[in-house]
């Protein structure tokens, strides 16, 4: 396969700084020789613009730091679709969550979308129901077609995807609001509840049967809050009681054997908060299976 990595330096979605450096901590970690070693032919397209916070300002808002988090996803746009016309896969590398409004914009322009949503967050809210106005928390909305018109909208069409060709898994914290807004939604919402009780192996396969009904391919958000992160301390909003390092691996291997994947992200990744990168390696290691790495 011919992969294009794109970093999204941007933090400005959520409250905690740090997420801006994942995509060169996810670099470092060695991403583009793993990828050579098993047999990808690689390209890094560099990062798009994104202002650091210090030097933006955002008043008190339903909607923190909007314009250049509209202004950062526009690029990114534009970035993965000269990835996508030179024919290559498109891997961005966040940041906080609020890349994939750009990511899933060029990729949905152009094909039917499914999409799977690893989060520890549901990322529905909108601007009534987010008790912080933190973007990063109502990007799944708007590429649904909920919320903000100027985030609904980026790229000039609405919805990104329907809410049935959503799934949504390893969530355990969601805001009251959000929670109404996805039992009513359509999108298939997998907690860490289903996956205690049934079984990765079972909750993902019936995730991608729903969402892959009438696509052209499905694209990967991997957040990597989605881990416990007691193994992947080094993420932007942890919460108890994620995903473990091998439910994660096998969630990647299995959805690689369906050969249905055609984009990804990989986002919140915070090395500030981390030890020695090790939730930068996952991050690198987590990737390579989505992409085709086996143990054997």
């Amino acid at each position: 396969m011919d992969i294009g990595i794109v970093g999204a330096p941007v933090d400005l979605g959520a409250d905690r700084r740090g997420v801006d450096m994942g995509a060169s901590a996810i670099r470092y970690a060695g991403l583009e020789a793993q990828l050579r070693a098993i047999g990808h032919n690689v390209r890094d397209f560099g990062n798009v613009a994104a202002p650091p916070a210090e030097s933006t300002e955002s008043a008190p808002s339903e909607l923190k730091y909007l314009e250049p988090i509209v202004a950062m996803a526009a690029d990114l746009d534009r970035c993965v679709s000269v990835i996508l016309e030179a024919g290559y896969f498109p891997l961005t590398l966040g940041g906080d969550h609020s890349a994939s409004l750009g990511s899933v914009a060029a990729v949905s322009r152009s094909r039917k979308l499914g999409i799977l949503w690893l989060d520890a967050h549901g990322d529905f809210n909108v601007p009534s129901t987010s008790p912080s106005g933190n973007i990063h928390g109502m990007v799944l909305s708007a590429l649904a077609g909920r919320g903000d018109e100027r985030l609904v909208q980026l790229g000039g069409h609405s919805p990104k995807v329907a809410s049935r060709n959503v799934a949504l898994i390893g969530v355990r914290d969601l805001d009251a609001g959000e929670r109404a807004l996805l039992r009513e939604s359509g999108v298939h919402v997998f907690s860490m509840y289903e996956i205690d009780r049934l079984g990765l192996n079972a909750v993902l396969g019936a995730a991608i049967e729903q969402i892959a009904t009438g696509v052209e391919g499905i694209h990967l958000s991997l957040d990597l809050d989605v881990v416990d992160p007691l193994q992947a301390p080094g993420v932007g909003t942890p919460v108890l009681g994620g995903l473990s390092y091998r439910e994660t691996h096998l969630a990647m291997e299995l959805l690689a054997e369906t050969g249905t994947l055609v984009s990804m992200d990989v986002v919140e990744v915070n090395p500030i908060l981390d030890s020695r990168n090790e939730t930068a390696r996952l991050a690198m290691q987590f990737t390579l299976s989505a992409l085709g790495k086996r143990i054997l």
